[in-house]
């Protein structure tokens, strides 16, 4: 993650990078950030160490002149385009080390530019490039330290031992070894977040047909009480005004508790971390339904006594049992309708029941109804069974588990 320090109202100063230096941001080649910051580290380490370096072996190698400094200014200045062009930095770095190495310079600091390019290559994916590029300096040194060491300075110098090689070679494999460690990790990184990006948008995605089906389940229901009560009361404004107040009396209720039902809906979008304001519905208000029913004209029979549910299927069951029965009074010509509950082992089992015909093109509901339906209960882990019956009439047969065990594993998946 990139942070930037920033004058107010103007651009950035400069870019801090935070996290491991292997980690690639992205869209920084895109704004056009270099790492000057750490190159400029690199570099100040390398000419020090060099200098270091040229004391310490003076008589030995070549003093560490003009040339030399530039050299290795150029080397270590490289690596500023390591992230846009990592293979020709790291070919160039091992190219300009192989030239220091045979002026005679002294040994010191300056492969630590070389480990780095090749460190940015095998990291970005150009991991044969680097190898190569390591091993053409490996190489190269050996050529220089074994049969051109007569004709390069310093005068009189010697063929360097087999073991000095082995332990160059030692390290030209542990930086490789490192960086495809690093490419590794960097890898299982990007996996972790495009899993965490996909749980998140699937988490999102759910949430909102959550929201969408309370919706659906709550207007759907409120306006098909509120538009049979507007029929009755404008039926009858004249000739039963008493009747008329009923129904009028009704659409009020009605839409009073429609509302406080999106209010809390809407409440969880505004402040999804929030307890809500009211506990959800369940089958206790079951009575609420029937006579919500009645006003509208049904007759609801209700058979059996629900059993004690978790709160997400007591909800379920009663969103299904509302909808089941908004139908029967939008879809059918029955005015009497069956609700059968019973619990069957760990199921409950309900059934709603009418004797149609259907009214309309939608017998026994609209598209988005039945859908609602069917993913509250496969979020659950249970069925829904819904359908024209043998005899006539329109059946919703639910099944849903009266444990959570289906929704617990799926948290747990995200996770």
């Amino acid at each position: 993650m990139d942070g930037q320090h920033e004058h107010s109202g103007g651009p950035p100063l400069w870019r801090w990078r935070h996290g491991p230096p292997w980690r690639n941001h992205e869209g920084d080649e895109e704004r056009g950030h270099l790492p000057w910051l750490s190159t400029a580290l690199i570099t100040a380490f390398v000419l020090a160490g060099s200098n270091f370096a040229t004391h310490a072996q003076e008589g030995e190698r070549t003093p560490l002149d003009l040339f030399g400094r530039a050299l290795l200014l150029v080397t270590c200045l490289a690596l500023l385009a390591r992230q846009r062009h990592p293979v020709p930095v790291v070919f160039a770095t091992a190219a300009t080390t192989l030239v220091y190495l045979g002026a005679g310079y002294p040994y010191g600091p300056v492969f630590l530019a070389v480990a780095v390019a090749c460190f940015s290559a095998v990291v970005a994916g150009h991991r044969r490039a680097a190898w190569a590029a390591m091993a053409a300096l490996w190489a190269g040194h050996a050529l220089l330290a074994h049969w051109l060491y007569r004709w390069l300075p310093p005068s009189g110098d010697a063929a360097a031992s087999w073991g000095q090689e082995l332990v160059i070679a030692a390290w030209v494999v542990a930086i490789v070894a490192l960086s495809e460690l690093a490419r590794t990790r960097r890898e299982q990184w990007a996996r972790e977040r495009a899993e965490r990006a996909q749980a998140a948008r699937r988490r999102a995605d759910e949430e909102r047909l959550r929201i969408a089906r309370e919706l659906h389940d709550v207007l759907a229901h409120s306006i098909s009480v509120i538009n049979v009560q507007a029929g009755v009361g404008l039926a009858l404004l004249d000739s039963d005004p008493e009747q008329a107040r009923t129904a009028l009396t009704t659409i009020k209720d009605q839409s009073k508790e429609a509302l406080g039902e999106v209010r809390q809906v809407l409440d969880t979008l505004r402040a999804p971390g929030d307890a809500p304001r009211a506990p959800a519905p369940g089958l206790d208000r079951l009575p609420e339904l029937v006579a919500q029913a009645a006003g509208a004209g049904l007759t609801v029979e209700v058979e059996g006594e629900p059993p004690r549910l978790p709160p997400g299927t007591d909800l379920a069951a009663f969103r299904i049992v509302q909808e089941a029965l908004t139908n029967v009074v939008r879809h059918s010509g029955s005015r009497r309708a069956r609700v059968h509950l019973a619990r069957d082992g760990g199921i409950l089992r309900l059934r709603i029941d009418d004797d149609g015909p259907a009214t309309g093109a939608d017998a026994g509901g609209s598209g988005n109804g039945l859908a609602g339906m069917r993913e509250r209960a496969a979020a659950l882990g249970g069925t829904i069974e819904a359908g024209p019956r043998p005899d006539g009439g329109f059946r919703v047969l639910a099944s849903l588990p009266l444990t959570v065990r289906h929704a617990e594993e799926s948290e747990e998946e995200d996770r």
